[in-house]
């Protein structure tokens, strides 16, 4: 009996010392990670919040929200310096993504997300701008249109989580763990090794059959989710997803604001005809458009992604959303 004990014993402090050597070489990528990705934006404090929001360019305005795990270097990469030429372009670090804040208690609901862009919106004077939404930034657009409906001109999506999805694609299949406090545990022990050593196959999917260029790590940002707390937010958004779109979805006749989707024929992560097809048949003034390419279309077919989104600048304003609509 005393021999299993001193190896049950040895075999807890192995473990503990293996958990805080996983936490400390973690902690250690996070701070390169950091140093390496600075703000390149300034700050808005909202609701108690820092938002960081990164600005360039003169013209009628647009606004753009990243997906999942992402940062607004996912457009800086290679949109913003081509839309800039003729608009007021805005990319936004989404609350609790890139260097914005969310506080540990706060919701991560899409609605919260949607009403600090909105705040943002009316603090930088951009009146009702054209709002660009990619992946689950197409959701957290969609709920400013409906929430906020005199923010918003109208909605070009690219590639947007649109309907309630159960099936979580295997690249973010850790994400989906739960309590917040094996959340934490696994985002300071699992999260960064794995995604180092998954990393080919992660790019395969989210970019494939695009090819993710070398240089997205530092360019676009994509080092970013390295981070511990890159990770703890993402779980906690996919959660809140996972909540809020049955909702979100009921109120799509309610959408004053032209939506206009952009998606790749080979997206591996949302589906082109669940995200895109069945929301044309759920909005009124809904227009799908296919192109050729996997889901990070901002980054891997970024001409076509800047031709459709000054197409629907282009278009003349719809009237104003009645007085009051917004909350």
């Amino acid at each position: 009996m005393t021999s299993v004990l001193a190896v049950l014993l040895i075999v807890i402090c192995l473990l503990v010392l293996l958990v805080l050597a996983s936490a400390l070489w973690t902690a250690r990528i996070a701070r390169r990670v950091e140093a390496a990705l600075p703000p390149r934006g300034r700050f808005l404090e909202i609701g108690g919040e820092r938002l960081h929001y990164l600005e360039k360019g003169a013209g009628p305005p647009i606004v753009l929200v990243h997906g999942l795990t992402g940062q607004l270097g996912n457009f800086a990469y290679a949109l913003l310096e081509p839309l800039a030429v003729r608009h007021r372009v805005v990319l936004v670090d989404r609350p609790g993504s890139g260097h914005s804040t969310r506080k540990v208690d706060r919701k991560s609901d899409l609605a919260l997300q949607a009403g600090m862009i909105a705040e943002m919106i009316d603090r930088l004077d951009l009146g009702r701008p054209l709002v660009v939404g990619h992946s689950l930034g197409g959701a957290v657009a969609l709920a400013l249109a409906l929430d906020h409906p005199r923010k918003v001109s109208r909605l070009a999506l690219i590639a947007p989580l649109t309907q309630p999805t159960r099936e979580v694609p295997s690249v973010f299949r850790l994400l989906t763990v739960r309590p917040h406090w094996l959340r934490v545990v696994t985002a300071w022990t699992l999260a960064t090794p794995l995604a180092i050593l998954s990393r080919r196959s992660v790019l395969e999917t989210v970019f494939g059959p695009d090819e993710a260029p070398k240089d997205f790590g530092l360019a676009g940002g994509g080092f970013w989710s390295l981070r511990p707390a890159s990770f703890i937010a993402g779980s906690e958004d996919l959660h809140a997803a996972a909540s809020d779109m049955d909702a979100l979805r009921e109120r799509y006749d309610a959408l004053q604001a032209p939506v206009d989707i952009l998606f790749g024929r080979e997206d591996r992560i949302l589906d082109p005809e669940r995200h895109g097809q069945a929301f044309v048949g759920q909005a009124a003034n809904a227009r799908l458009e296919l192109i050729d390419g996997g889901h990070m279309l901002p980054v891997t077919r970024a001409s076509d992604v800047a031709g459709f989104i000054e197409r629907i600048a282009a278009l003349p304003p719809v009237a104003d959303a009645p007085k009051g609509s917004d909350r």
